[in-house]
C-alpha cells in the first residue's frame, strides 16, 4: 500500500528556475519509492525575479498518476518595494507568506483523506508557516528540506543585531518543531546541530542534484569555431556592489554574520577583468572567447557585460534550452562569494550539479567548502579563488589552448554523477520520510545511502 506524502512547496512549476527543481524531482521520483504525492503549492500565475515563469517544464511527464497538485487560490497579495523594505525593517515575514500559510491551510482541510507525512521545501524559508499548519490540520509528522542555511548562512544578511537573533530564533522554532530536518549540504548540517545540538537524531544532509533524464542523448553539435563560455543561473552584482557600500553599517550594527564576505565575485565582474587582463596579454586568444550569459539579468549586469566585445546575454531560458546551452559549452563558469581565510562556505549553488552532468569542463571560482571538495573529487574542475582575476585570465589561457590542440573534454567522475542523480537522492528523501511517518526514535542515517552504489 502507498504512503501519501503531502509536498508543500511554493517554488513549483510553471514558475521556474534552479529552484524548482527539486520539488519537481520529487514529484517524478517519489512514486518510485512507494508515495502517492499531493501537492500544496501558489498559483503560478506572479513571476519576479526570482521566481520566472517557465510554461515548458509542465507536469506532463514528470508526474504520474500518484501526484496530485492542488492550488492556492490567487492572486497573490503585492505591497511593492516600499512595503517590502518596511517588513524587512520591522522584521515580518511578507504577506505573500501569511497569504500563502492561509491558502495552504484551507487546502489541507478540504483533502479528506489520511496523509502519512507532510514535506515542506522551505524556498523561501517563509515557507515554513504553510508547512506547519499543513501538518497540525492533517495531524501528520512534519519534514522540512532546506535549501540553504537561513539564519546561518554567510550570504543572509541582516538590518541589525536585533533583526539577526530573531530570525535564529524563527529557524529554531521551525527545526524543532518538525519531526525530521533535511539540509542540503554536510556544511549546513555541521552549523545547524553546532547551533541546535539538541537536533541530533532528527537532522540530515541530502545535496540537490540533476535529473539525468535532462542530459540523455549526444551534445549538441557546433561548428562556429568560436570557445564558447557559458554561465548560467543568477547574478549578484547588484547585491555585491550594494554590499560593498554598506557593509560598515551592517558591520557597526550586528546583523553582518561574517565580517570578511565579499559577494561581488558570485557575478561576471572579476570574469570581465579577467577577459580583459587576457585581451591585454594574449589578444589572439582572447579574441577567440565568445561569453554567454544565460539568466535573469538586471541594469548593472548589462553595464558590466558591454566592457566586452563577445557577450551574448541571453536572459531567461526554459529550464530545456538552459541544459541545451550548457551541454554546448567548452567551458562553465562558476563564481561563489569570497570568504576569509579558514572558513568553509555553507552553500553549493543548485546550478553546480547540472554543471557537472553536463560533462563539459569548469572553471570554478569557489571559496573552501563542500562545492570545491565535490568538484575537486569529480576532477571536472580548475579551481581559483574568487576573487583571483590573474588566476582566472591564467585558466582562461589554457583551457582556450586546449581546446584550439583539441583537447577540449575532461571526463567527469561517473561515480560522483550516479550519486547526484535525483533518482538517487529521492530514495534518500523517502528514507527520511519513513523514518518521520514511523516516527522512529533512532538516528537517522541517510549517509550509507549516499555512498551505496
Amino acid at each position: 500500500m502507498r504512503r501519501t506524502a503531502v509536498l508543500v512547496a511554493y517554488l513549483f512549476p510553471p514558475l521556474g528556475g534552479v529552484g524548482v527543481q527539486r520539488a519537481l524531482n520529487l514529484c517524478k521520483y517519489l512514486p518510485l519509492q512507494g508515495y502517492r504525492v499531493i501537492v500544496i503549492t501558489g498559483p503560478g500565475s506572479s513571476a519576479s525575479y526570482w521566481t520566472p515563469l517557465d510554461p515548458t517544464l509542465g507536469l506532463v511527464d514528470a508526474c504520474s498518476e500518484h501526484v496530485r497538485v492542488e492550488r492556492v487560490s490567487g492572486p497573490e497579495p503585492s505591497r511593492g518595494a516600499t512595503g517590502a523594505r518596511l517588513d524587512r525593517a520591522l522584521g515580518r515575514w511578507s504577506p505573500v507568506r501569511r497569504w500563502f500559510a492561509d491558502g495552504a491551510a484551507e487546502v489541507a482541510r478540504r483533502l479528506g483523506e489520511k496523509v502519512d507525512v507532510v514535506l515542506t521545501e522551505l524556498g523561501p524559508y517563509e515557507t515554513a508557516l504553510a508547512g506547519q499548519r499543513v501538518a497540525s490540520i492533517v495531524d501528520a509528522p512534519l519534514v522540512v528540506d532546506l535549501q540553504d542555511p537561513w539564519a546561518l548562512d554567510e550570504m543572509w544578511l541582516h538590518a541589525t543585531v536585533l533583526h539577526r537573533r530573531l530570525d535564529r530564533r524563527r529557524m529554531k522554532q521551525v527545526l524543532f518543531d518538525a519531526d525530521r530536518v533535511i539540509m542540503n549540504t554536510p556544511e549546513a548540517a555541521r552549523r545547524a546541530l553546532a547551533e541546535f545540538p539538541d537536533l541530533h537524531g532528527r537532522l540530515t544532509s541530502i545535496p540537490n542534484g540533476y535529473d539525468e533524464d535532462d542530459f540523455k542523448g549526444p551534445a549538441p553539435e557546433r561548428s562556429d569555431g568560436r570557445f564558447r563560455l557559458v554561465h548560467s543561473g543568477s547574478l549578484h552584482t547588484e547585491m555585491g556592489l550594494r554590499h560593498r557600500r554598506t557593509s560598515w553599517l551592517r558591520r557597526a550594527l550586528g546583523g553582518m554574520p561574517v565580517p570578511g564576505v565579499d559577494f561581488l565575485s558570485r557575478s561576471h565582474y572579476y570574469l570581465v577583468a579577467a577577459l580583459e587582463l587576457l585581451a591585454r596579454e594574449a589578444p589572439e586568444l582572447a579574441a577567440l572567447i565568445d561569453v554567454h550569459l544565460v539568466g535573469v539579468t538586471t541594469a548593472i549586469d548589462l553595464e558590466i557585460a558591454s566592457r566586452l566585445p563577445g557577450v551574448r546575454v541571453h536572459g531567461f531560458v526554459s529550464h530545456e534550452e538552459s541544459v541545451r546551452l550548457l551541454r554546448s559549452a567548452d567551458l562553465l563558469f562558476l563564481p561563489m562569494h569570497t570568504l576569509p581565510p579558514g572558513m568553509r562556505a555553507g552553500l553549493v549553488p543548485a546550478k553546480t550539479y547540472e554543471y557537472l552532468a553536463a560533462r563539459r569542463p569548469i572553471l570554478a571560482a569557489v571559496p573552501e567548502g563542500d562545492v570545491r571538495d565535490l568538484l575537486s573529487e569529480s576532477g571536472a574542475a580548475t579551481l581559483v579563488a574568487p576573487d583571483d582575476v590573474e588566476g582566472l585570465a591564467r585558466a582562461l589561457q589554457t583551457h582556450v589552448l586546449g581546446w584550439r590542440e583539441g583537447r577540449g573534454s575532461v571526463p567527469v567522475s561517473a561515480a560522483v554523477l550516479e550519486r547526484l542523480t535525483y533518482r538517487r537522492l529521492t530514495a534518500c528523501v523517502a528514507h527520511v520520510l519513513e523514518h518521520a511517518a514511523e516516527l522512529c526514535t533512532r538516528p537517522l542515517d541517510v549517509d550509507g545511502l549516499l555512498r551505496a552504489s
